[in-house]
Formats: structure tokens, C-alpha cells, sequence
């Protein structure tokens, strides 16, 4: 395998920031990392079912990761993250870390919102919240 393409939510600030930090890690597979929303992404992926939904890795061949086994691959083509992603889907650790994963997709709207920067007037400032209807989104 020699590239993978991760499909993420650009309008998620969590998963953008996933994004940049994924840009910046040096890896043993090529990464291409393409919103989900983009036109690209729905010309090649567009019969993905979870595209826009969860985190989707594709490889160069075809195969579809999706939510928590995307994260593992993920992982995996990193150079410093090699060894957990084999940890990580082992039969010791494989329940937790996908509860893990879905604990936090399922929240990352929420979490984004405590990654913004606050909005300030004079002297008080608030915190912005990506998704004020629910704090759990």
C-alpha cells in the first residue's frame, strides 16, 4: 500500500484540526487528505454511504475504512503511531478504542467548540460553541 486517502469533515474545527496535525506527522504511506464535501471527494467517493457521515480512509485499491477502522488506518500509516495502531486493534484494546472513537466523533461538535478561540468585547469574553442547539453534537 502505498497511499491512502482520508475523507473528513471540513466543517468540523476538531476534524480540521485532526487534519493539520495528520499533515504535519511524517508517514510511511503517502496521505491525501480531501473534505468529504469537496466536489473530488463525491466525483470518486460519491457511492461511499458514510461519506460526510465518519471519518473514511480509501486505499489506493479500493478498500473502505470507515469511523473507528478509518482511525486505526490512520494511525497506522504514521511513522510515530504504527506500533498503537496494531495495539490499538488487537483483540486487548480494540472495544476501547473504538468506543473511544465514536465517544468522540459523537461529540466533536461540542469539543470543537471548546477549541475556538473566545469572542471578546471590551472586557469579558464568551466561548463560542460550534453547535448551540446540543451540547452533545
Amino acid at each position: 500500500m502505498e497511499r491512502l486517502t482520508v475523507l473528513y469533515d471540513a466543517s468540523c474545527p476538531l476534524c480540521v484540526r485532526c487534519r493539520d496535525w495528520l499533515e504535519r506527522q511524517p508517514a510511511y504511506v503517502a496521505l491525501e487528505l480531501l473534505p468529504a464535501q469537496s466536489p473530488e471527494a463525491q466525483r470518486r467517493y460519491g457511492a461511499v454511504p458514510w461519506l460526510g457521515a465518519e471519518l473514511v480512509v480509501v486505499s489506493e485499491a479500493g478498500e473502505v475504512w470507515a469511523g473507528p477502522a478509518a482511525f486505526i488506518m490512520a494511525l497506522w500509516s504514521l511513522e510515530g503511531y504504527r506500533e498503537w495502531a496494531y495495539r490499538l486493534s488487537g483483540e486487548s484494546f480494540s472495544s476501547m478504542a473504538e468506543r473511544f472513537f465514536l465517544s468522540l466523533s459523537s461529540k466533536r461538535r461540542w469539543i470543537a467548540g471548546w477549541l475556538t478561540h473566545p469572542e471578546c468585547n471590551g472586557d469579558r469574553c464568551h466561548r463560542r460553541h460550534a453547535h448551540a442547539e446540543s451540547p452533545y453534537r
